[in-house]
């Protein structure tokens, strides 16, 4: 496993760029000011030195962390990232006087007589300022790995909580046909296998095509029991995106639980919002006698919080109607 301490992003390193250039052009025009030179040329110098250095920084320290270190002992990592960088500041200075000279910007006296001793004074304070950074990227490396950890620990709890949820209502029903219809309750077993089956995947997330291909095999297995009084229509075409495992499934058992009328047939209704990234279910069945969420929905809730940043609402109680937000999931597979 990759580890989480030599972890640096793209965006770490123009964080570092933007700093080290505005940093070098700060301190390098306070000193042309104490000087008496002209300011303008410190900070000239001082944007061409915060470029060179994080250019050597990036090289260096990038090279180091994917080659080196995963290949040797930890011992061996303060004295090699000191070593490298103090070689970028080294590097960097050397580089921006010769830049500095062919661009005709004016320079501190001391770089034409000692640039060596310049050059080595700026490398250590370029690992002095690495190691700061170093401390601060392994703490939000950190901080991330845990928040991470935190979100899938929560998300297998609440997925836990998902099929002995279904199977306690499909074994309920399947109890009822045995002694009813005993061809039909073997039908209903036989329905559960294959669907428990198709929901094996251990992902969060999973494509919407098939979530339907679930909630399909779900009405077809409550069908057994009300006599093929369940109808479902789905739009098509629907978008490919990945939506979180039941979420669908959720909604239509909650339908058919709470909206059923005897002798009635039971519509229920799917469609996707582009505009709003959104699932809209609703059904034909019972008005809703409260909006306070159960169990099932909220588990959905928490879930889609910590998979998308999504949410679920209750848009009308007469006409039973729920949103799914789908929030960032559409992201999540570059749809």
């Amino acid at each position: 496993m990759y580890n989480i301490a030599l972890r640096i992003k793209i965006l770490d390193w123009l964080y570092i760029l933007l700093i080290g250039i505005v940093f070098a052009m700060l301190l390098s025009s306070l000193g042309y000011v104490l000087l008496g030179l002209e300011w303008i040329h410190g900070a000239y110098f001082g944007a061409i030195l915060g470029f060179s250095i994080t250019f050597f920084s990036l090289l260096f320290i990038t090279f180091m962390n994917q080659t080196i270190l995963p290949k040797i002992s930890k011992i061996f990592w303060l004295p090699l990232a000191i070593f490298f960088s103090f070689l970028s500041g080294f590097l960097g200075t050397l580089l921006s006087t010769k830049i500095a000279e062919l661009w005709d910007i004016n320079l501190i006296p001391l770089f034409h007589t000692h640039p060596v001793q310049i050059a080595v004074a700026i490398g250590v304070l370029t690992y002095i300022v690495g190691a700061l950074l170093y401390r601060f990227v392994k703490m939000r490396n950190e901080k991330e790995e845990v928040d991470h950890h935190y979100v899938q620990s929560r998300l297998r709890s609440l997925e836990t909580q998902l099929n002995p949820h279904f199977l306690f209502n499909a074994l309920n029903s399947i109890a009822e046909l045995v002694h009813q219809d005993p061809n039909k309750a073997e039908t209903a077993i036989l329905k559960v296998s294959t669907f428990l089956r198709n929901t094996m995947d251990e992902k969060a997330l999973i494509l919407l095509s098939d979530e339907l291909r679930n909630v399909r095999d779900y009405v077809a297995l409550e069908n057994i029991r009300f006599s093929g009084k369940i109808h479902m229509q789905i739009d098509d075409p629907m978008p490919k995106i990945k939506v979180p495992k039941f979420s669908v499934q959720l909604l239509v058992e909650n339908a058919i639980k709470h909206g059923f009328i005897d002798k009635k047939i039971l519509e229920i209704f799917l469609s996707y919002d582009k505009s709003q990234n959104r699932l809209i279910l609703k059904n034909n069945g019972k008005a809703m006698k409260s909006t306070k969420f159960g169990t099932g929905l909220t588990n959905l809730a928490q879930r889609l919080k910590l998979l998308c940043k999504g949410k679920i609402e209750i848009a009308d109680k007469e006409n039973p109607t729920f949103m799914i937000y789908l929030g960032d999931c559409c992201e999540n597979t570059h749809c």
